[in-house]
């Protein structure tokens, strides 16, 4: 039920935040709360499940396919919370892919798109560190676990609960990571689309994070297992940065695990930038401008008809 409540602050103090401030402001705490959850639902299927004595061992992440769900249903309920938290000043962006998308195909100003990008990137870098926090105790318990290789005593298990890697199917090849984050992303943003655009079927203002949720849901269940879906830069970026200050070191940047794969930290960036982009673009050229030109056709006069013009009398009638 919706209430009004009152300001924490005067609104003659919060003027500045009614402009672009107040916005990244917005997806700053959007962001912030998509990673505290996403990284949050990772750090419980990798690490506290197990450490807690909830799995089959204490290094036991996943018995089977199904267990995937979790983070599949976890990441989507991340997103459509940050939506409903920043919807309602900034559009709820969360991803320097729909920024971009939306500037290049929306209208969103170009001022706003770097700091969007950088309030989203500082989100995310704040919403690793409180999962960190929270769950250190668990990711040193399976760290210390775990056998194999490890850098500074961490190992990738615990490194992907903050970011993204590849499967070892791809021989750390660089094409089929890049391609998968540009379909992904791409159909994320042709979701988007859809579900915001008045002409289709598009649903109610309240549902839409909800909707957006499911589609990244899809994406996870039909896309994820290849490269981690990280279909958003900044989702990966700013835990990026957090875990190599943290002391992930070489797992974080470049991105490199001996024998398996190397430099992969700028995959989950560029693909999804340029797949954002490619989606909004298709879906504008095959249903985007046909509902505009349906659109226009309804406006226009029947064929042999004229449309009617008012007299001058019947216009000074009113």
């Amino acid at each position: 039920m919706a209430v009004e409540i009152p300001s924490l602050i005067k609104p003659s103090r919060l003027r500045s935040r009614g402009g672009l401030l107040g916005e990244c402001l917005a997806e700053f705490l959007g962001t912030f709360v998509l990673i505290s959850f996403g990284c949050g639902v990772v750090a419980m299927a990798v690490a506290a499940l197990p450490g807690s004595g909830r799995a089959a061992t204490t290094t036991t992440i996943f018995l089977a396919a199904g267990d995937w769900l979790l983070i599949t249903w976890g990441w989507a309920l991340a997103v459509m919370l940050g939506v409903y938290v920043a919807g309602g000043v900034s559009g709820a962006h969360l991803n320097p892919a729909v920024t971009l998308a939306m500037a290049v195909r929306r209208g969103f100003s170009w001022a706003k798109v770097v700091p969007f990008i950088l309030s989203q990137v500082i989100g995310a870098f704040t919403g690793a560190a409180l999962v960190y926090l929270v769950y250190h105790n668990a990711i040193d318990a399976f760290d210390a676990t775990v056998q194999g290789p490890k850098v500074n005593g961490h190992t990738n298990a615990t490194f992907s609960i903050f970011a993204t890697f590849p499967a070892p199917y791809f021989h750390g090849g660089v094409w089929g990571p890049l391609i998968d984050q540009i379909a992904g992303t791409a159909f994320l943003l042709m979701g988007i689309a859809a579900v915001l655009d008045i002409r289709n079927q598009a649903v109610k203002a309240n549902l839409a994070p909800l909707i957006v949720g499911f589609i990244v849901a899809a994406i996870g269940m039909s896309y994820g297992a290849n490269a981690g879906y990280a279909i958003n830069p900044a989702r990966d970026l700013g835990p990026r940065l957090f875990t190599y200050a943290a002391g992930w070191d070489s797992l974080a940047f470049p991105g490199s695990v001996s024998g398996a794969f190397s430099a992969y930290w700028w995959i989950p960036i560029v693909g999804p930038l340029i797949g954002g982009v490619i989606g909004i673009l298709v879906y504008d050229l095959f249903i985007g401008d046909v509902l505009v030109v349906r659109d226009e056709m309804a406006r226009l006069p029947e064929p042999g008809r004229s449309r009617p013009v008012k007299s001058v009398d019947e216009d000074e009638e009113f």
